[in-house]
């Protein structure tokens, strides 16, 4: 009886610390999304690296993709993979300058694609997610906490997601997406700053400018 009564205790006490963990990395997130998403408006510069050792991709085998963006609430202005993504908060205008056409959806990014773009940093987590609390370490003199995220569906396309946040900050550093498929991304913020002067019709889709450039419009 002894026995028994000492694993119930370790299960509970156990599963005390676990929620108590859980709830620190939401705190940690939600701190993180409040802080970010207050800023009048963000441009990040970024790089994309892709690994998948299974497929015989190491990582350092292709050069980063780079990209940047610029967010205000709901619209953004992306430059990923050589095309330009214009969310205006109702239609997402996707431009292709080297095909010179561009497409028009309703709505933003869906990801369904199992990727986590740019555009979802702040909100991704708040769905779909359970946390717990990484590894505190030192990158060139920052401090980094790593919080770990598994997606409660266990036939998602993603298998854990690791968010990488300045610890003085509270900014985001890096995010770590490991798939399904064993493939391995890495998004890092390289430059980031907040409360730029923006041109005025920066989120602004100007059709007729394209028209004139003879682009294609879907």
């Amino acid at each position: 009886m002894k026995k028994i009564g000492i694993l119930f205790l370790m299960f509970i006490f156990t599963t005390i610390s676990f929620s108590q963990n859980s709830e620190e990395a939401k705190n940690l997130l939600d701190e993180v999304s409040l802080k970010m998403s207050a800023y009048n408006n963000m441009t990040i510069n970024f790089s994309q690296t892709l690994s998948n050792e299974d497929a015989g991709i190491m990582a350092g085998d292709e050069p980063a993709i780079r990209g940047k963006i610029a967010l205000q609430g709901e619209k953004y202005n992306l430059n990923y993979l050589g095309n330009q993504f214009i969310f205006d908060g109702k239609k997402l205008y996707v431009i292709n300058n080297d095909e010179k056409e561009i497409t028009i959806n309703d709505g933003d990014m869906s990801g369904d694609d199992g990727f986590i773009y740019p555009s979802k940093l702040l909100t991704f987590y708040k769905e779909g997610y359970t946390f717990s609390m990484g590894n505190l370490t030192n990158v060139n003199g920052r401090k980094i906490q790593f919080v770990t995220l598994n997606p409660i569906n266990s036939n998602s396309d993603i298998v854990k997601v690791e968010l990488a946040i300045d610890a003085k900050t509270k900014h985001i550093y890096k995010l770590l997406q490991t798939g399904s498929n064993g493939s391995k991304t890495t998004f890092t913020i390289n430059e980031f700053k907040s409360n730029q002067q923006l041109p005025q019709n920066f989120f602004f889709f100007d059709q007729e400018k394209f028209k004139k450039l003879n682009f294609t419009i879907d």
